[in-house]
């Protein structure tokens, strides 16, 4: 490295004691480091040119060589840093509520065991506000549902798996045993929806249309995961939701989902980065590490 870079200034530079004072060297110091590297390379790199030096014809076929291994070089030592929770900047991930429970803990797990790593930062909200802070610079990567074709600008998605919207209810519910969702029921009980900045809207909405139903206008709109938990285990709600959301509570029997059929709300899950700047070793480590745990679909 420090013969590299001495030499990278000098043929810049076009002089020895510029170089040196760049370097806070002395010329004999230079001087010396440039024979060593000549030695080395068993070809004379420079020659004098007037009153100063220039590359020699080996010289300039070497700088070509010399600059990319430079390069590289800073390009890997910059990449173990960004490994070092000490040194290196933070991973900036934003997730939406679809992944917070189901995959991205999973990877999150899988990136420490598998040993040191950048420091993790993990953020919630609205896809337009995590895709606008990914443009923006102010996130690394996002992972949720295909966004919307208007909201891809600078954005490029990686596809993961495939997943629905259910409508669930808590275990124990007066619908847990129902056949069908009827208009009453729906009157009846508080109803959550997706609101119309999310994702899933227009998938609900398509839904509801196709089973002769309407939404009503008292629904409540979120999809945050708690405020959802609680109110279905609180109020007797009813849910449409990502079923990624509530996978856990599926499985253990605390919530139920309804006989709707959500064939038409599957959609893809992944993971979006930026078109204009290459992945960092730590982005690259953990979507390599999404790609290993993704489901085959929920």
């Amino acid at each position: 490295m420090r013969h590299l870079e001495l030499f990278v200034e000098v043929a810049q530079r076009k002089s020895v004691s510029r170089a040196a004072e760049a370097l806070n060297l002395t010329q004999p110091a230079v001087s010396r480091t440039l024979r060593e590297l000549e030695d080395l390379c068993g070809k004379p790199l420079f020659e004098k040119h007037g009153r100063g030096i220039r590359l020699s014809p080996f010289g300039t076929i070497f700088l070509r060589h010399a600059g990319a291994s430079l390069a590289a070089a800073r390009e890997g030592l910059a990449a173990l840093q960004s490994l070092d929770p000490n040194q290196g900047p933070p991973l900036r991930i934003g997730a939406l509520p679809t992944v917070l429970a189901t995959i991205l803990p999973k990877a999150v797990a899988a990136y420490r065991a598998e040993g040191p790593g950048a420091r993790l930062s993990v953020s919630s909200g609205s896809n337009l506000v995590l895709l606008n802070e990914l443009r923006e610079g102010r996130l690394d990567l996002v992972i949720g549902r295909l966004p919307a074709p208007e909201n891809m600008v600078n954005v490029a998605f990686e596809p993961l798996y495939r997943e629905r919207v259910v409508v669930v209810v808590a275990a124990g519910h007066p619908l847990e045993d129902a056949t069908l969702l009827t208009a009453d029921d729906l009157a009846r009980y508080p109803v959550l929806l997706p609101g119309p900045g999310s994702i899933i809207r227009p998938f609900v909405e398509r839904l509801l249309l196709e089973q002769g139903l309407t939404p009503p206008p008292d629904a409540i709109e979120t999809v945050s995961p708690s405020f959802g938990w609680a109110c279905l285990k609180q109020a007797e709600a009813i849910w449409f939701i990502s079923r990624g959301v509530v996978e856990s509570q599926l499985a253990q029997g605390e919530f139920r989902e309804l006989p709707m059929d959500t064939g038409t709300t599957v959609g893809s899950v992944g993971l979006c980065t930026r078109i204009d700047k290459t992945p960092g070793a730590s982005v690259t480590r953990f979507a390599a590490l999404l790609r290993r745990l993704a489901p085959e679909g929920l």
